[in-house]
């Protein structure tokens, strides 16, 4: 009679895997693992974020640290590796956009001193494809892939205003995460926000994310004439000049789209205004 092998029972630290995961699903869980407030990460930590039993979790993370997408520290703990740095750079969606814009965020980031950001829509987020930071060390995480709750961030407020009912809805009656005592978590409140920020194509924030800081935020049209990204400016409440700022974002926003439009000769035209 054959002996069937018992199974290993799995362990109350084992967390459970989801159910009917294929491989590639679990090796994206791993890197869904990481974000802006999780850049490096313990192999358990990445175990119990993905959903995956320690030994799988072992498994796939040496995989991907041979192929270069994460990397070891000399303290245990695991990175993003540049191998997935040298794929990003190739996404059609952010390069052109980005080498589009950038002389403009450089002009923006040495007039106003402050956060640059230029922000993309990714599902109910606000993704930074560019940033550019204050030279003062500022408590708010302001990187390249950085992303955020579009309610909570200039950008993301200029994006969701713009966004199709149903999409707005979504987040509308999601759980609004909230940063600060001034982080608007009402639905109601924020439905107006939108609807003002619709009517002067500009969105204003204080205190959203960290206290002392104002954020303003303007649209950038692409080629075809529809919203593909925003871009902001974050500085602190105390020297904040919100019309000079949003002025100073309008310009560019518009050199920008100028940039993006094929066959087109770009005006050299910088924002020049200091604030």
């Amino acid at each position: 009679m054959a002996v069937i092998p018992e199974m290993r029972r799995p362990t109350p630290t084992d967390p459970p895997e989801a159910p009917r995961q294929t491989a590639a699903g679990r090796v994206l869980s791993v890197l869904d693992a990481f974000g802006p407030r999780h850049r490096t990460l313990s192999l358990s930590e990445i175990s119990r974020r993905a959903g995956l039993t320690l030994p799988t979790a072992h498994r796939l993370v040496r995989e991907l640290v041979g192929w270069g997408a994460l990397e070891r520290g000399a303290d245990g703990r695991y990175s993003v590796g540049l191998r997935l740095l040298e794929l990003s750079a190739l996404a059609p969606r952010g390069l052109e956009l980005r080498e589009a814009a950038f002389p403009y965020l450089e002009d923006l980031h040495q007039i106003t001193r402050g956060n640059v950001h230029l922000g993309v829509r990714d599902g109910l987020e606000v993704v930074y494809i560019e940033a550019l930071r204050a030279r003062v060390r500022n408590p708010v995480s302001s990187r390249v892939g950085d992303r955020w709750p579009m309610h909570a961030t200039g950008t993301g407020l200029v994006l969701l205003a713009h966004a199709e009912p149903d999409l707005q809805e979504q987040v509308l009656q999601s759980s609004l995460e909230r940063f600060t005592q001034l982080t608007v978590v009402d639905p109601a409140e924020l439905r107006r926000k939108l609807a003002h920020v619709r009517q002067t194509g500009v969105a204003v924030a204080r205190g959203q994310i960290t206290l002392p800081d104002l954020v303003v935020a303007v649209p950038v049209l692409g080629p075809d004439g529809e919203i593909t990204a925003a871009i902001s400016v974050v500085v602190e409440t105390a020297a904040a000049r919100p019309r000079e700022l949003a002025a100073l974002l309008t310009q560019a926003s518009r050199a920008i789209t100028r940039a993006l439009r094929p066959h087109q000769q770009v005006s050299p035209e910088r924002p020049t205004p200091r604030v």
